[in-house]
């Protein structure tokens, strides 16, 4: 059931292993944030994520709402990011994955606004 694997996508994620969730995906599968350049393959996905992981403290995805249709899904999501000064910054998130024969993903889209998880706090010294 599609609902089991997303859960589980998104558990690896909040866990911070990147070649964990490079498993996810196809040989040839690719992950590509908003409009940044995809990543092809588990060695540039398990590199690119685990950049993405170093610029965080942690992340917690709550699953909003998920529509299956054939092989393709769509999650909204509400994503807490602890950022590295302390702050919690929480945004919406919407992500399209699109499933290969096998059941794994071949192709996975993240729409966001990463703005507030890095800008400046208000409060502290700039």
């Amino acid at each position: 059931m599609k609902t089991d694997i997303v859960t589980e996508i998104f558990t690896v994620v909040d866990s911070g292993d990147a070649a964990a969730f490079s498993r996810f995906f196809t040989d040839t599968g690719r992950l590509v944030f908003g409009n940044g350049e995809p990543m092809i393959g588990h060695e540039e996905i398990t590199k690119g994520v685990g950049a993405f992981f170093s610029t965080v403290a942690a992340i917690r995805h709550h699953i909003v709402g998920q529509w299956h249709q054939g092989n393709d899904s769509v999650i909204e999501l509400s994503v807490d990011y602890d950022r590295l000064d302390g702050h919690t910054v929480t945004i919406p998130v919407v992500s399209i994955l699109r499933f290969g024969p096998e059941g794994l993903v071949d192709d996975y889209r993240v729409f966001f606004d990463l703005t507030p998880v890095f800008a400046q706090h208000p409060g502290l010294p700039s």
